[in-house]
């Protein structure tokens, strides 16, 4: 059987049987070239290293200073709830209300007393002006005035305390209080988280963390795609000797659409590293390379990372530095 010849993209090739004229024969990754052919009609490129500043990826969670339970303090029945899960609050508003009757009568009796002795001590220091009251009478006088004072105050105390406030603006993002069911001192009824700002909290390794200050910059991205431009706020001045890190404290954007307790990739900082390199041309554009090696060609996948600075492709995986890549011209 005659072994017939064709020319493939100036490049000698030899082929089986019946290949020459079927344009959908698939190249053959182990196929042979001849040398000389590949140096003179297809472009070598040598796989090199390069010594890059890449930042570093770090996982972390959106979160914010103010966000605190909060807590029954006196005994009591719930009489009323006013808000629901998700309200947003200001700083003293009311969320609920227990039944406070023996409140409200104990502090209208502890003003009432204190009102009478206000008027005894009035009266007193008047006459004490003139002589017309011993000084005993009058130190009488006073200290029944100030305890009159205190009781109002305690009972003014206790009936607030019967009423349940949020500690700062924000957000109810959890309720735990039913009404008309007992509560105790200490009891969770309900949880109130600040807005903003919106922080997050990395510990980046100290040679990345050099350079790293109030006001610079980092990249945050979310699960859900959403991405923002946070920036820098606290740097610890300190390094961990356990994890050779240092805390950085950086704030999301408002609007930014992240919330408290959100997952997020924060690239930040910047470390030296080697990674393997190749020129973008050298590829096909899908994936593979051809590596030409002891006068054989081998169709490679290659997997790339970043485009470097003088626009080469950083390799993760498939080729080795010292490795030469051919492309046929076009």
């Amino acid at each position: 059987m005659r072994i017939g010849t064709c020319s493939l993209t100036g490049i000698l090739v030899v082929l089986g049987p019946l290949a020459c004229g079927r344009p959908d024969a698939a190249p053959d990754p182990h196929q042979v070239l001849h040398a000389g052919a590949a140096d003179s009609l297809a472009t070598r490129y040598e796989v090199d290293t390069a010594t890059v500043e890449v930042p570093l990826l770090l996982a972390a969670q959106v979160y914010v200073e103010h966000d605190a339970l909060v807590l029954g303090r006196s005994r009591g029945i719930v009489e009323s709830v006013y808000v629901e899960l998700g309200a947003p609050v200001e700083q003293g508003q009311l969320l609920a209300e227990l039944e406070h009757i023996d409140q409200e009568i104990a502090r209208a009796q502890a003003r009432e007393a204190y009102q009478q002795q206000e008027l005894v001590v009035s009266r007193s220091r008047e006459l004490a002006k003139s002589g017309g009251v011993t000084r005993a009478d009058s130190e009488a006088a006073e200290f029944a005035f100030q305890n009159a004072a205190l009781a109002l105050r305690q009972a003014e105390r206790a009936y607030d305390l019967t009423r349940i406030t949020a500690p700062f603006p924000g957000a109810v993002t959890a309720r735990m209080v039913r009404p008309h069911r007992l509560v105790a001192d200490g009891d969770s009824l309900f949880r109130v988280t600040a807005l903003a700002p919106l922080l997050v909290s990395v510990h980046v390794p100290e040679g990345a963390a050099a350079h790293l200050a109030p006001g610079s910059s980092a990249r945050a991205a979310g699960v859900e795609g959403r991405s923002a431009l946070a920036r820098v706020v606290r740097v610890s001045p300190a390094v961990d000797p356990a994890s050779g890190t240092r805390e950085v404290i950086l704030e999301l954007p408002g609007g930014s659409g992240f919330r408290p307790g959100t997952s997020v990739s924060l690239r930040v900082g910047a470390e030296r590293r080697r990674v393997v390199a190749v020129p973008a041309e050298a590829l096909d554009g899908q994936g593979y390379a051809t590596v030409w090696e002891n006068g054989r060609s081998t169709l490679r996948p290659v997997t790339v990372g970043a485009t470097l600075a003088d626009g080469r492709l950083e390799v993760l995986s498939g080729l080795s530095p010292g490795e030469s890549v051919v492309r046929e011209p076009r």
